[in-house]
Protein backbone atom coordinates (compact mmCIF):
# COMPACT_ATOMS: atom_id res chain seq x y z
CA UNK A 1 0.00 0.00 0.00
CA UNK A 2 2.84 2.40 0.84
CA UNK A 3 4.47 1.77 -2.55
CA UNK A 4 1.17 2.52 -4.27
CA UNK A 5 0.84 5.82 -2.38
CA UNK A 6 4.39 6.78 -3.32
CA UNK A 7 3.77 5.90 -6.96
CA UNK A 8 0.56 7.95 -7.14
CA UNK A 9 1.93 10.91 -5.19
CA UNK A 10 5.11 10.78 -7.21
CA UNK A 11 3.10 11.70 -10.28
CA UNK A 12 1.88 14.95 -8.70
CA UNK A 13 4.38 15.94 -6.04
CA UNK A 14 8.09 16.56 -6.27
CA UNK A 15 10.17 16.91 -3.14
CA UNK A 16 13.79 17.58 -4.07
CA UNK A 17 16.65 16.17 -2.03
CA UNK A 18 18.57 19.43 -2.49
CA UNK A 19 16.55 21.95 -0.49
CA UNK A 20 18.21 24.88 -2.29
CA UNK A 21 15.76 24.23 -5.13
CA UNK A 22 13.06 25.80 -2.92
CA UNK A 23 14.80 29.21 -2.99
CA UNK A 24 13.61 30.35 -6.47
CA UNK A 25 10.05 29.27 -5.67
CA UNK A 26 10.17 31.20 -2.39
CA UNK A 27 11.50 34.32 -4.09
CA UNK A 28 8.79 34.11 -6.77
CA UNK A 29 6.12 33.64 -4.10
CA UNK A 30 7.33 36.70 -2.17
CA UNK A 31 7.41 38.83 -5.35
CA UNK A 32 3.85 37.87 -6.28
CA UNK A 33 2.68 38.42 -2.70
CA UNK A 34 4.12 41.95 -2.68
CA UNK A 35 2.59 42.67 -6.10
CA UNK A 36 -0.80 41.42 -4.86
CA UNK A 37 -0.65 43.71 -1.82
CA UNK A 38 0.17 46.73 -4.00
CA UNK A 39 -2.60 45.85 -6.45
CA UNK A 40 -5.11 45.52 -3.62
CA UNK A 41 -4.09 48.87 -2.12
CA UNK A 42 -4.33 50.52 -5.56
CA UNK A 43 -7.83 49.12 -6.11
CA UNK A 44 -8.89 50.25 -2.61
CA UNK A 45 -7.59 53.77 -3.32
CA UNK A 46 -9.51 53.99 -6.60
CA UNK A 47 -12.63 52.62 -4.91
CA UNK A 48 -12.38 55.21 -2.13
CA UNK A 49 -12.08 58.02 -4.69
CA UNK A 50 -15.08 56.73 -6.64
CA UNK A 51 -17.12 56.53 -3.43
CA UNK A 52 -16.31 60.17 -2.65
CA UNK A 53 -17.31 61.24 -6.16
CA UNK A 54 -20.56 59.31 -5.85
CA UNK A 55 -21.28 60.87 -2.44
CA UNK A 56 -20.72 64.39 -3.82
CA UNK A 57 -22.98 63.68 -6.79
CA UNK A 58 -25.67 62.31 -4.47
CA UNK A 59 -25.47 65.43 -2.30
CA UNK A 60 -25.80 67.67 -5.37
CA UNK A 61 -28.86 65.76 -6.58
CA UNK A 62 -30.44 65.91 -3.11
CA UNK A 63 -29.86 69.67 -2.89
CA UNK A 64 -31.31 70.13 -6.36
CA UNK A 65 -34.41 68.11 -5.44
CA UNK A 66 -34.88 70.10 -2.23
CA UNK A 67 -34.64 73.38 -4.16
CA UNK A 68 -37.19 72.18 -6.67
CA UNK A 69 -39.61 71.03 -3.97
CA UNK A 70 -39.25 74.37 -2.11
CA UNK A 71 -39.91 76.38 -5.27
CA UNK A 72 -42.96 74.33 -6.32
CA UNK A 73 -45.40 74.12 -3.41
CA UNK A 74 -47.90 72.05 -5.40
CA UNK A 75 -45.85 68.90 -4.88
Amino acid sequence: MNELNQAVLGLFLYFPEDKSEYIPAGITCVIFLIAAVFAMRFIMKISRNEALKTQKLEEEITKKNLRISEEDPSQ
